[in-house]
């Protein structure tokens, strides 16, 4: 389904085929210009392409969450290949190097961040993101231009098919990291889409105890079970996520009734690591329970340099995360894959080959 790679020595191409966003229902598998880079960008032939819950959202509203679709996009940003021409400044990898790709550019100015933590930066930049304008452009494309900087050189003995979940295990590394040290300790995860599910597969590796995952249907349980969850529930039975009493829980599911399992489900002075996006304004919630519990809400968002510690335990094989790969759609199937993608109850990470 894939191609070899793309000889450096030979042109290359002034366009190419990729997955562009138009608006809100109106998505397009059609060529678009490959632009020419700047001395610190490598060319990379894009091998695989995971679609994120971002892309579906700009697919099916025209926006995720703030970030509102004002021009055609080029999506994705979750995306591993290999490089075809290096960066003409000598950074980065190498032409002919396997690369996974951390797809921020942290920037901006006006609100304070720690300098440690470079995700909060305000305006950082993502890769097919429709935050800023002109939009940041994506990679779901047979080639992309990158800034060497985001390049990450995968182990010899990775393949890029594993390596392209990288990014979104990156997300669910760090939120594991914002709880703490799980080892020895009892976990909740509400919520198992492949977000979740990853989690899952992390606090495995960091030596969590017993794992309870939730969800509100069968397929993606069954996920979960297959990377590490000791017992899976259904979101509807309250009763059950309300006597699991985890020293620590991950809500993944984005929405306030995630949230209330979340709180319900933690143990008196547990903390809870808030990774789905809730949407805009006001949520309910049980806080009253976050009170008399002395319950910890901490946030979570995108990550940092955790993408390189994930692909150093891909290699090792301590994070097993093929149970989260589901499809594969070579691109001109592209429309068929961001269908099956949407259907939550039948699939889990859906890739596409380029």
């Amino acid at each position: 389904m894939t191609t070899a790679p793309h000889h450096s020595s030979a042109p290359l191409p002034t366009e190419t085929l990729g997955v562009v966003a138009h608006a809100a229902g109106d998505l397009r598998i059609e060529s678009v210009p490959l632009r020419r880079p700047e001395p610190s960008e490598a060319v990379v032939q894009i091998a695989y392409g995971g679609i994120c819950g971002s892309d579906l959202h700009y697919w099916t509203h025209g926006a995720a969450g703030e970030s509102i679709l004002k021009a055609p996009m080029l999506l994705g940003h979750e995306v591993v290949g290999t490089v075809v021409q290096a960066a003409a400044d000598g950074t980065g990898p190498a032409a002919g190097d396997t690369v996974a790709v951390h797809p921020a550019t942290p920037g901006g100015r006006g609100a304070r961040f720690p300098d440690d933590r470079p995700n909060l930066s305000p305006g950082c930049t993502y890769l097919g993101s429709a935050a800023q304008f002109p939009h940041t452009e994506g990679a779901f494309a047979k080639y992309a231009v990158l800034p060497s900087r985001m390049l990450r050189r995968l182990p010899a003995n990775l393949p890029l098919r594993t390596a392209a979940v990288a990014e979104p295990a990156a997300v669910a590394w760090h939120a594991v990291a914002r709880a703490g040290d799980v080892a020895g300790k009892s976990a909740l995860v509400v919520g198992c889409g492949p977000i979740g599910a990853l989690v899952v597969a992390v606090l495995r590796r960091a030596g969590a105890s017993e794992i309870t995952a939730v969800d509100v249907h069968d397929y993606p349980r069954t996920v979960a079970k297959a990377l590490g969850a000791d017992t899976t529930l259904d979101a509807a039975d309250a009763v059950s996520i309300a006597a699991v009493d985890a020293d620590v829980v991950v809500e993944c599911s984005g929405n306030r009734f995630g949230l209330e399992s979340a709180i319900r489900g933690a143990t008196r002075g547990g903390r809870i690591v808030m990774l789905g996006l809730l949407p805009t304004g006001l949520q309910p919630a049980p806080l009253s329970l976050v009170i008399t519990r002395e319950l910890e809400l901490v946030g979570s968002f995108r990550f940092n340099d955790e993408i390189d510690a994930v692909l150093e335990a891909l290699a090792d094989g301590s994070l097993n995360v093929e149970p989260v790969i589901s499809h594969e759609f070579g691109i001109e199937d592209g429309l068929e894959a961001f269908a099956v993608a949407k259907d939550a109850s039948a699939s889990a990470k859906v890739l596409l080959a380029f």
